[in-house]
């Protein structure tokens, strides 16, 4: 099925492969016509009606998957689907993987890596944006970009080896110049792709973000501030949040993941000894950890031991925001600063003083921009791609001012271009391809 479970008024089955035009015809006693609207009654093997509805016929190569495809748009019940779902299984289809559809796409040239993955962004895309930048890179926006990088790099790459295979012809890499200046412009080119991915990537999969501290510094009424809902209880009495509470939000179309945590205490009580320990796991795997500190009652030291006395429980380091909360009790103003090499914002949640602040501090140390134009969707993949290519880049020019070593800028040439080609799919292993498809949706 190529339309989302439950109820509708149109649900779509779709066949692919060499097969889909006699199982078509079979199930609708029609001569289908490419690209022809026909109106139909789908009957089962005993000859038996199911439903009525359209079906459609793209034949190869000028489909999606670039097979032969069959659709059959019927009512969108899910036992009248799941009855000609089998049916068409029965007469000798089988039913799609995670993905297969865009798989074959990709495997028939018709859509390369990077756009395969804009069809999954696109779908679960969760802000106008981001599905706007889905878009643009399922129309090969960011494949164009890097098909101009590689064809950038292949050309230098082409120069350099010539040069090395050639030495008669006495070109200097150095004295000329030509070589610094190609490597130069590539780098700037690729430092501008680099800055869009991740404003993409951001777009995509946005930021997760740990509210964290003693019991009662109200990290509670934090997650409600920032959610705009009371999704999380809020009482005097320490220890209430003992899980790990989510919400979902955006901020001026930047999605935000944030987790509420339990207080960071010493207690005998299990059920909160366990809520701790999903809370040191939640801020390993943090973007950012919002440390928050009662402003009323507690000091920069309290803040620090709060800290020092458990962040040992850390798996990695990540950037922290100490929240100084309850300003509006203790008398302070709000304001963003830094301390300790640490930001600091001092707000109220209950009152919303200063959350103006916190929301600008988030936008600006996650680099997002609102309604840049011309970008696209990224992925972790494709920033791990570029930034390994940048280095690469870096590596071969390094090799050239400081040694003039024209057969290491060649190996780091071939290297930078092998980085990029993984992004749209020009090398892939079949681990990668199973990896990324695997976690598309069945039907597509």
């Amino acid at each position: 099925m190529a339309t989302a479970p439950g109820r509708g008024g149109v649900g779509i089955v779709r066949i692919s492969g060499p097969d889909s035009i006699n199982i078509g015809e079979s199930i609708t006693g029609l001569t289908l016509q490419p690209r022809h609207a026909h109106f139909a009654t789908f009957h089962n093997r005993n000859n038996e009606p199911l439903d009525t509805g359209i079906v459609l016929l793209f034949t190869s190569p000028h489909s999606f998957t670039g097979e032969d495809v069959v659709e059959l748009q019927a009512h969108g019940g899910p036992v009248i689907l799941d009855l000609i779902l089998q049916d068409v299984c029965r007469r000798g289809a089988r039913l799609a993987k995670p993905g297969e559809f865009s798989q074959r796409a990709y495997l028939n040239d018709k859509i390369d890596l990077a756009q395969a993955e804009a069809i999954a962004d696109l779908i679960n895309s969760t802000t106008e944006q981001s599905a706007l930048n889905a878009t643009r890179s399922l129309a090969g926006e960011f494949s164009r970009k890097i098909d101009q990088l590689v064809a950038l790099v292949t050309s230098l790459r082409v120069y350099v080896e010539a040069a090395i295979d050639f030495p008669e012809e006495e070109i200097d890499f150095i004295q000329e110049g030509q070589v610094e200046e190609k490597l130069v412009a590539i780098d700037t080119q690729l430092a501008a792709v680099l800055r869009q991915a991740r404003q993409g990537s951001l777009l995509q999969e946005g930021m997760k973000l740990v509210i964290a501290g003693k019991p009662n510094a109200g990290k509670s009424s934090l997650l409600n501030a920032l959610s705009g809902a009371d999704n999380a209880i809020v009482t005097a009495i320490p220890g209430t949040t003992r899980d790990v509470l989510r919400e979902h939000i955006q901020i001026d179309g930047m999605p935000l993941h944030i987790v509420d945590t339990a207080g960071l205490r010493d207690s005998e009580d299990e059920v909160e000894q366990e809520g701790i320990r999903r809370a040191w796991h939640e801020m390993s795997s943090a973007n950012r950890i919002l440390l928050v500190v009662d402003d009323n009652s507690d000091t920069r030291e309290d803040a620090e031991n709060i800290w020092l006395a458990h962040s040992h429980h850390l798996e990695r380091d990540v950037p922290i925001t100490v929240v100084y909360n309850k300003c509006d009790l203790s008398g302070s103003a709000p304001r963003l600063d830094e301390d300790n090499g640490n930001a600091l914002v001092v707000l109220s949640a209950k009152s919303g003083a200063g959350m103006d602040l916190l929301t600008k501090h988030l936008k600006n140390c996650m680099g997002f921009q609102n309604n840049v134009e011309g970008n696209f969707s990224a992925r972790r993949r494709h920033l791990q791609a570029l930034e390994a290519a940048a280095q690469f880049l870096q590596a071969g020019k390094n090799q050239l001012l400081e040694a003039g070593a024209g057969e290491l800028l060649a190996e780091d040439l071939r290297q930078c271009q092998l980085r990029l080609a993984e992004i749209t799919g020009g090398i892939s292993s079949d681990e990668l391809l199973g990896k990324i498809f695997s976690s598309f949706c069945i039907g597509k």
